[in-house]
């Protein structure tokens, strides 16, 4: 990607987003002037990737709250309460997002600034140490995952689970992003992902712009690719990992996983500390968010599907920690049994 273009900027005090539904074809910044548009661009997309709305929502804290500052801590205190509820509302199943919100509000509850001026210093300062921390977690899982590319190698990877989905580097492409830097050759397989595509609009557009060589395929073609022996690892990311090991990602992720098991390819799973939720027993307690009709029955503006057709449109899935031949962290790869080690490492 070329590196003038990042998911989020914060500069000068402004909120700025990528809008991420209008790539590949077009590069659109948007600054964010109200809680309610930060609230929209989760929503619909413009922001995605689960370490990239966790950002965002810290940052909407601060834009939702700057023009605070005269009330009393209390009342400063309900307020940010209240939008904190209001941004995590925007996407349910990514844990990052609420993550930041509550560390936001915590950090503001616990300072014991007794001024809406000196709170909203507070929720800024904890936004942009959220963000900062981001980019380190992911250069991190890059460094831990870096090892397992290795010269010739074929990588699957569905959906995007890099730059654009954090705030630099990504997860699941960090180690793919470091391995060409260190002259690895290898080539990155990138799902198209349906329905929204984020594989072939985002994840190859990115990994094209970096100079990886990457091929997009779709969905259906991963069992094909995995037959004929070009795929000889699969790295993926996540939205939310149960304290089990079991794993939310977007959906058809668990597909791949039951492939590269029949295949025998290792498949793993890039994640920061933040989307680690000991406190989510397994994967069946993980709430999946279902989304509208048209982005099953459209392709585009072109209607695809009969009218009045019954519709299902789980955004996620969750892939069985069977499945799943070790998490790659910031903290380091993290293998079976899950329950035991995750609670070793980040309990």
């Amino acid at each position: 990607m070329a590196p003038q273009v990042k998911s989020i900027e914060w500069t000068d005090g402004k909120l700025s987003l990528l809008d991420q539904t209008q790539l590949p074809v077009d590069v659109t910044v948007e600054e964010q002037t109200s809680v309610e548009q930060v609230w929209d661009s989760i929503k619909k997309l413009k922001v995605r990737g689960a370490p990239a709305i966790g950002v965002a929502g810290a940052y909407g804290l601060v834009v939702a709250m700057r023009d605070k500052t005269t009330l009393d801590a209390g009342a400063f205190m309900d307020e940010l309460q209240r939008n904190a509820d209001y941004l995590d509302s925007s996407r349910p199943t990514a844990v990052n997002l609420s993550w930041a919100l509550k560390r936001v509000v915590a950090a503001a509850r616990e300072s014991g600034a007794a001024t809406g001026g000196a709170l909203l210093d507070v929720v800024r300062e904890t936004a942009e140490a959220i963000h900062q921390e981001d980019i380190e977690l992911c250069r991190k899982i890059g460094e831990y995952g870096v090892p397992l590319i290795q010269d010739g190698m074929g990588v699957l990877t569905h959906c995007n689970a890099g730059r654009l989905a954090t705030s630099e580097y990504g997860t699941a492409t960090a180690p793919m992003y470091l391995a060409h830097q260190n002259g690895v050759r290898f080539s990155v397989y990138s799902d198209e992902s349906r329905p929204l595509l984020q594989g072939s609009r985002l994840t190859a557009w990115e990994l094209k712009e970096a100079g990886i060589d990457v091929y997009t395929i779709t969905d259906n073609m991963a069992a094909f690719v995995m037959q004929q022996g070009l795929i000889d690892l699969v790295i993926v990311g996540t939205d939310r990992v149960a304290a089990n090991g079991d794993v939310a990602n977007k959906i058809g992720t668990m597909g791949v996983a039951i492939l590269a098991k029949h295949f025998g390819i290792p498949f793993y799973v890039a994640s920061p500390f933040s989307t680690i939720d000991l406190a989510t027993p397994t994967g069946s307690d993980i709430v999946i968010e279902e989304r509208g009709e048209d982005e099953v029955t459209h392709f585009g503006l072109r209607r695809t599907a009969p009218e009045g057709i019954k519709v299902r449109n789980p955004a996620f899935d969750v892939t069985p920690n069977e499945l799943v031949t070790a998490i790659i962290t910031d903290r380091g790869i993290i293998k079976a049994p899950y329950t035991e080690n995750l609670k070793k490492v980040f309990g």
